[in-house]
């Protein structure tokens, strides 16, 4: 074992950890020339377009040092805020991480975030400066904010560039000689950790593991501890660019395990694998659930493909552990499935990938955040969906969460982020001065505020600056109305949102006047209207279109007119009365991008 070493990459978004582990695997020899392409880990389409990393890769090298052969197992990990629960399942799975910071943008908010994560797991820490071949790399200023931050010495710090390559043998020396084995006994009964898995339409499920005591061979009996199943090990082995089977894995090895597995709940990340002859004790420990932030409802735009939609999110939710959902039901939308999400960011990610990677064409519900509704009776209810609410009058009152954001910011663009925070009800708790430059802000908000547009604002007004990262802090008492949309005296219950009472008049009100120019002009008038309970608040009407039913009478006298009129007056009538909406699809987008 002593010849084995676990790592991962922390870093901020755009620091350039993927093309970094680009130079380890041509450095190390573990990709040929001609299968080289820029970001090889980042293999799915929308990485590529987008240029982040989502989900997790893991990968091994063979490292030739002072004639000893090291086998470095590097598992990939993303950078943005809502994956960060894919950073926490490699950490567990590792002993040391490189921590990767920009020389031109210093230390962000999500590499400390990241970072504190790692500490926790006792991980060594090798810091490691990247892009020093750009011109406008600050290395001495970016290294004091390391030293900072970290507590290391400013020689301990490599300069390195994932584009040239400069430093990269300098890395792999300190993988080898800093970052320990790890720790197991191949004796004892397997021990396996699940830190991921992938679906396969031929063989089933993969699922990633890292084995911490114990060893596997093929066509061993095993089961996983959570859900108490047994399998048959079909092939195990080890995850180069393309997997190689092998025949035994001993503890230390990261690898991967078929079973004819087709049923994504029977593979949970973070289960234990053992033998069913020769169980461990107890199952491994580190790994709590995911907690979703962000709700919508996601309808499939026919009735008739519900099933189909409920396939392709279970093989998607393989692929994306922390994607959670229900079946729903909807009067205005029919049958669907409320989706939890980590931020806003993932549910656009997964709206993609259900039309790409399984051609589903799908309506996705304002987003929302899950609420505490208490009654006059002391009962608590968890709202995810504004329709779940109880009836006022048995209303007693409502909590929602809150989250701590830290915010790391060019001192020039405080005032404008403060207005922000501040116009989001947000409270300022802490403001701390970096370097003379950079200031990190500590804001406590509702986390409501900021699922619709906050990072794409802070993005804008501190001009791609600013960093953001936070964590929930607990329920706080809100102020709450239940805003609903009628259609001509109908209510669309996917249109209703949860509001703060103060924003809630002028949220109606552009809601009304967003609908009036996306709904088709009927035969007949259709009345938008938004209500609180039963007060109006804010109407617009759409007009109805008219035929001109007297174009045929040239002259003559009016009463041939008006009895025209009056026979078309008595059919728009009853027209009404059974005119029915149709809501354009663009209408339920609209109202997440009211601003």
């Amino acid at each position: 074992m002593d010849h084995i070493r676990n790592f991962c990459i922390i870093a901020h978004i755009d620091h350039g950890k993927s093309t970094l582990a680009d130079q380890l695997l041509i450095k190390t020899g573990s990709l040929d020339e001609r299968d080289f392409q820029e970001q090889v880990l980042d293999d799915m389409d929308l990485e590529r377009e987008r240029g982040i990393t989502i989900k997790s890769h893991a990968i091994q090298m063979d490292y030739l040092y002072e004639g000893r052969k090291y086998q470095i197992n590097l598992i990939d990990t993303p950078g943005h805020v809502d994956f960060s629960y894919e950073v926490s399942r490699s950490i567990a799975a590792c002993e040391g991480a490189l921590l990767v910071v920009d020389a031109t943008q210093g230390i962000q908010a999500q590499t400390i975030s990241n970072l504190y994560l790692a500490i926790e797991h006792d991980l060594e820490i090798i810091p490691v400066l990247n892009k020093m071949d750009l011109n406008n790399a600050m290395p001495e200023e970016v290294k004091d904010q390391i030293v900072d931050l970290v507590g290391c010495k400013r020689e301990d710090i490599i300069e390195a560039s994932g584009k040239t390559g400069q430093g990269v043998d300098h890395i792999l020396e300190r993988i080898v000689n800093e970052i320990p084995p790890p720790q197991g006994d191949p004796t004892a009964p397997l021990q396996a950790l699940i830190f991921d898995s992938v679906f396969n339409p031929y063989r089933g499920i993969y699922a990633y593991f890292k084995i911490f005591n114990g060893e596997l061979r093929r066509g061993d009996h095993v089961k996983f501890v959570a859900t108490g199943k047994d399998y048959i090990a079909d092939e195990i082995g080890v995850l180069k660019i393309k997997n190689e089977p092998r025949e035994v894995l001993r503890a230390g090895d990261v690898g991967y395990i078929i079973s004819g597995i087709k049923n994504s709940s029977e593979v949970k990340v973070g289960d234990t694998i053992t033998h069913v002859d020769r169980p461990c004790e107890v199952a491994i420990e580190g790994f709590e659930d995911v907690k979703p932030m962000v709700f919508a409802g996601i309808y499939p735009v026919d009735a008739d493909d519900y099933e189909e939609l409920r396939a392709s999110i279970e093989k998607l939710h393989l692929n994306d552990a922390s994607l959670t959902f229900e079946p729903e039901s909807s009067a205005a939308l029919g049958f669907g499935f409320r989706c939890g999400f980590l931020g806003l960011l993932h549910m656009e990610i997964i709206q993609e990938r259900l039309d790409r990677e399984f051609d589903m064409n799908v309506i996705t519900t304002v987003p929302n955040v899950s609420y505490r509704a208490y009654t006059t009776r002391g009962e608590m209810i968890e709202v995810h969906n504004p329709s779940g609410l109880p009836d006022p009058t048995y209303l007693d009152h409502i909590e929602e969460p809150y989250i701590s954001a830290q915010i790391i910011s060019k001192a020039e663009f405080v005032g404008p982020i403060m207005k922000l925070c501040i116009d989001k009800r947000g409270t300022l708790k802490n403001q701390v001065y970096l370097t003379s430059d950079r200031v990190e802000l500590t804001f406590e908000m509702p986390l409501a505020d900021i699922v619709f547009d906050f990072y794409d604002k802070l993005k804008s007004i501190s001009k791609g600056y600013a960093s953001f990262d936070y964590y929930t802090s607990g329920y706080k008492l809100a102020t709450l109305v239940r805003l609903d949309i009628l259609l001509n005296g109908e209510m669309v219950d996917a249109l209703s949102t949860l509001i703060h009472k103060d924003y809630a008049y002028g949220f109606g009100r552009k809601i009304c006047l967003k609908l009036k120019e996306l709904i088709p002009r009927q035969q007949f008038d259709i009345a938008i209207q938004a209500a609180i309970g039963s007060k109006i608040i804010a109407r617009e009407t759409v007009k109805a279109l008219r035929k001109d039913v007297t174009a045929k009478c040239y002259g003559g006298d009016i009463t041939r007119k008006r009895k025209l009129l009056e026979k078309q007056k008595k059919g728009k009538k009853r027209m009404r009365q059974v005119g029915n909406v149709e809501v354009p699809q663009q209408a339920f987008l609209a109202v997440l991008k009211l601003d």
